[in-house]
């Protein structure tokens, strides 16, 4: 099937991207906080097939010391085809030239990203609006 990539939010369809995470699955997001997420990033892929969304991530960046790639989604019926490998490498090509390009995964997808070039980080640290949720997902690290 071809895709269609976009990199604008031009007619993108907030309640269509919503669900999209949803059914990823990677938990609820409503359509207007999407809105401010994907504004207020430099860089965003939305790839489509069939006039259908099935696949996005974005990435917020500073030009020059830090971008972050961040909300990959992947539809279940395009998850195993190398697309959400195919939108992380777009928004690596996207930030080059930034000093360093960090990535939130999901636990237990570490794996995945390190085949794309990502190294663990030993610094990283986060405070969460939602501790016990972070915690519930393995996202926190009490050692």
């Amino acid at each position: 099937m071809p895709l269609e990539w976009r990199h604008t939010l031009e007619a993108l369809d907030w309640n269509e991207l919503s669900r999209l995470y949803e059914i990823a699955p990677l938990g609820h997001k409503r359509p207007a906080d999407l809105q401010v997420v994907f504004s207020n990033s430099l860089f965003k892929c939305l790839v489509y097939a069939d006039g259908r969304l099935v696949g996005a991530g974005r990435a917020v960046a500073d030009g020059l010391d830090c971008s972050y790639i961040c909300d990959v989604a992947v539809h279940p019926d395009c998850q195993g085809t190398g697309l959400g490998k195919a939108i992380v490498a777009k928004l690596v090509e996207f930030s080059r030239g930034h000093r360093k390009i960090i990535l939130y995964a999901v636990a237990g997808k570490e794996p995945f990203y390190k085949k794309l070039g990502f190294k663990r980080m030993r610094t990283a640290m986060a405070i969460f609006g939602n501790e016990q949720q972070a915690r519930e997902r393995g996202l926190i690290d009490d050692s």
